[in-house]
């Protein structure tokens, strides 16, 4: 257990919220439990209660967990002493919780720092950018294996404080590497904000494997000037007939897109483009799918006949025999598994609605092969998804009020009221103060560890309206609980 010597409150701690009492701990080791939480965060002050948040599946450690105290002060000088303490070999990270998410998820008085030092962690930037206010949350980006990723975050109380760390610190040197320090932008809005029609990296492809850098500076270098050329090759060394080049302005790299887009060089026509990041030319080229699919199926709406329960000699020249009969086909498929063997369904195209309708008027439910066919208008998944849900919907029987009421929970004097769990080191619920912020714990009995046996359930009956009130004697678990149960039930609500 991580030993801690109680120091006076700083300058953070003095800016606290006054009516906070529950922390947020994060980059917990997966092997803490509430009870070693519980000890080292009760040297400070009273914990009322603790939780190590765990996958409901597996039980396994999320990393995270929360700690309520009974009063501010003690929050806040845990909050001062113990943040960045090692606990289980690996320093933890303190922060006030915060039951409400939008300050989080707004960015308000959020930074983003990069281009730091592989050698700075979570405390030294929470000690760099201290000096400028007072830090609600800190942390530097680390991969799987616990090393920098050489970009972090600091989020300030107050809008000022994030102001005057950027002015002061932006382009400065954090131990000899000059650092990036700017407001935080979310992705969406980074990508969004990006003007596509200004670019100064371009992408050319199809290049021949006899084409050098020079061939593409000698070609490119007429629009302007340019800062890199790069061809990429594999391993061994052959070149992978693409690159790239980056121009110095965007009017450049526009001019020099436009002009040799379809360029033959080497009996080669080349492409050349706007250099894209691959997650944007995954999610262009998914919006192009799915538009020339949804155009596809918008022109073929009324024309295309979807069969199904057919036989399994039926093949491509029988199906299109059957239907012939009915007008024009366009196309005509049964469809099979990669063995080749027939799954039953498949599609007739015609080149009219109305000789799709009269085939579906005549075909549906006839007999071929000892088999009825099932013939309707081909839907997109979607569509037949939404359709299902909304018959499944008008099929589900209205369930019947109870005639009985519930039977509901009752403990034993002093023990937590209906709703409530058990959670480990809370008081008794009379001497719990109101408070704000409270955030997502468990909480146990005095005295109880984690991991000890369940409370016992006590259950009273409910007595139905018009019943006289009688006196019941219940013995349940060696307690005898005695109470009288009145014709208004709502005093057990």
């Amino acid at each position: 257990m991580a030993q801690v010597q109680v120091q006076p409150q700083g300058a953070n701690a003095g800016g606290v919220n006054q009516f906070v009492t529950s922390l947020y701990v994060g980059d917990l080791d997966v092997n803490v439990t509430d009870s070693q939480l519980y000890d080292l965060f009760n040297q400070l002050g009273q914990v009322v209660s603790v939780r190590v948040c765990r996958d409901l599946t597996t039980q396994r450690s999320l990393g995270y967990g929360y700690v309520n105290y009974g009063n501010p002060q003690d929050a806040a000088r845990a909050l001062e002493v113990l943040n960045f303490t090692p606990l289980s070999g690996k320093p933890i990270r303190i922060m006030y919780s915060n039951r409400d998410p939008t300050v989080r998820r707004s960015g308000t008085a959020n930074i983003f720092i990069k281009n730091l030092d592989k050698a700075i962690d979570h405390k030294a930037l929470h000690d760099t950018f201290s000096a400028f206010g007072n830090i609600l949350s800190c942390k530097v980006a680390v991969d799987s294996s616990g090393q920098s990723k050489g970009y972090g975050f600091v989020q300030y109380d107050s809008e000022d404080a994030a102001q005057k760390a950027i002015e002061k610190l932006n382009g400065m040197l954090l131990n000899d590497k000059q650092v990036y320090v700017g407001p935080f932008v979310r992705k969406q809005e980074r990508d969004s904000a990006v003007d596509k029609t200004r670019f100064t990296n371009v992408f050319v492809k199809n290049l021949s494997e006899a084409t050098l850098e020079e061939d593409l500076k000698k070609a490119f270098g007429e629009f302007g000037a340019i800062t890199s050329i790069a061809i990429m090759k594999d391993e061994d060394g052959k070149s992978r007939s693409f690159g790239f080049i980056n121009f110095e302005n965007a009017e450049d790299a526009a001019r020099a897109v436009e002009a040799l887009n379809g360029h033959k060089f080497d009996n080669k026509e080349w492409f050349v483009g706007r250099a894209q990041k691959k997650s944007e030319r995954e999610m262009e080229l998914k919006n192009r799918y799915e538009q020339s699919a949804k155009e596809a199926v918008d022109k073929s709406q009324g024309l295309n006949l979807y069969i199904k329960n057919l036989d399994d000699s039926i093949s491509d020249d029988k199906l299109k025999e059957m239907f012939s009969t009915y007008g024009t086909i366009t196309s005509c498929k049964v469809m099979r598994d990669p063995s080749g063997v027939s799954k039953g369904s498949g599609f007739v195209a015609f080149s009219s609605p109305e000789e799709a309708s009269r085939a579906l008027a005549e075909m549906n439910g006839k007999m071929i092969v000892s088999k009825p066919l099932y013939v309707a208008l081909a839907q997109r998944k979607e569509e037949r998804r939404a359709r299902l849900q909304a018959q499944f919907s008008q099929m589900r029987p209205i369930g019947m009020a109870s005639a009985v009421a519930p039977r509901m929970p009752m403990y034993p004097p002093g023990g937590p009221g209906l709703g409530q769990q058990i959670f480990y080191g809370q008081p008794q619920p009379a001497m719990l103060p109101p408070q704000a912020g409270f955030g997502y714990q468990q909480q146990l009995v005095p005295g109880m560890r984690p991991g000890g046996g369940p409370m016992p359930n006590f259950f009273m009956p409910m007595v139905q309206q018009g019943q006289q009130g009688q006196v019941v004697n219940v013995r349940v678990a060696d307690v005898e609980v005695l109470f009288h149960c009145s014709k208004d039930s709502s005093q057990f609500r």
